[in-house]
């Protein structure tokens, strides 16, 4: 009989510090996230009239980040596209995979938390409905790889891409020309070692591409910060 009291505490005992622990992640998580939002919304305060559709660009901390760079002799090697949700933004981007993030974690994940946000000039031209359909897009795409291969189909997608898309498939903006990889500027040493150990012998000269910097010096954008 003692035994069964003893087990029946130890199992009340256990059950009750489980509780207590539970509670404890919980409480720490629900404050964690509400200061995440609370900075976050900070940040759209000191950002002028920050716009679902802004475009964000940074230089990641990526092992290829620095090829892409020389590549396309842009000091950006990853963007995103901002949409606002509940007062908080969130940069909407093609990592692995595709997906979103909190743009207080966005920025913090870029080389020295430096980053720049572009707008399209005319946005008159597109209804509050225009912006809704291309997050309804950009959200289809989330669970998507990353396109490591940058290929210009839809099975996987890399940054400029996916933000280029956006724009285009939904809105019908073409915010600049993809240009096919033999454009740019790809006779580098580190370039051209990535390109074969990325590609081999076979290297995709007349893919279509986008890259970030070609995004951020789209005549269709202007400077918001």
């Amino acid at each position: 009989m003692k035994n069964i009291k003893h087990s029946i505490y130890s199992v009340f005992f256990f059950v009750t510090i489980l509780s207590g622990f539970i509670f404890t992640v919980s409480f720490a998580l629900k404050n964690t996230k509400q200061k995440q939002d609370k900075v976050s919304k900070a940040i759209v305060n000191s950002i002028p009239e920050i716009k679902d559709g802004d475009i964000i660009f940074q230089s990641s901390k990526s092992q290829q980040s620095k090829a892409v760079e020389l590549a396309t002799n842009s000091v950006f090697s990853h963007c995103g596209i901002i949409f606002i949700e509940n007062g908080v933004p969130y940069v909407y981007e093609a990592v692995q995979p595709v997906g979103k993030r909190p743009l207080i974690d966005w920025i913090k994940s870029g080389v020295g938390e430096k980053y720049k946000i572009r707008r399209l000039i005319d946005r008159g031209i597109l209804m509050s409905e225009s912006w809704e359909s291309m997050r309804d897009y950009a959200q289809k795409q989330f669970g998507k790889n990353y396109d490591s291969y940058f290929s210009w189909t839809d099975k996987e997608m890399y940054c400029s891409e996916y933000v280029w898309k956006i724009y285009h498939e939904i809105a019908k903006i073409t915010l600049v020309k993809p240009k096919e990889l033999r454009e740019f500027n790809i006779d580098a040493p580190l370039i051209r070692k990535t390109m074969l150990e990325r590609y081999g012998n076979d290297i995709p000269y007349n893919e279509l591409m986008v890259s970030p910097g070609q995004l951020y010096d789209s005549d269709l954008l202007m400077d918001v910060n």
